[in-house]
């Protein structure tokens, strides 16, 4: 599956199936929350929280793809990010884009 952030696929011909999207909530542990409030005290990356981004946003383009390959899609392109607080200690990611097949 080809995963592209450009509205067309090049050398291709294309037939738009859809927009297809991911999404994940994913919390953070004590563990994090403790070493993270640490770190403010001295500055630097949060890599605690960087890791969780970083699985939280293969979740959500895992998701993305299973639903473009569900509409027999062979690429998703313009595709996007996006995060926000949900509530207190929990953050929504998502992937989303238009799923399209080769003509």
């Amino acid at each position: 599956m080809i995963l592209s952030n450009i509205e067309y696929v090049p050398g291709r011909e294309i037939e738009v199936l859809g927009l297809v999207k991911g999404t994940v909530v994913q919390s953070k542990n004590f563990g994090r929350d403790f070493m993270a409030g640490m770190k403010t005290l001295v500055g630097g990356e949060i890599k605690g929280y960087t890791e969780m981004l970083i699985e939280a946003r293969q979740i959500a383009t895992k998701r993305m793809v299973d639903e473009a390959e569900a509409l027999g899609a062979d690429a998703v392109i313009n595709v996007r990010f996006g995060s926000a607080s949900v509530m207190q200690g929990a953050a929504e990611v998502i992937a989303y884009g238009t799923a399209v097949r080769y003509k």
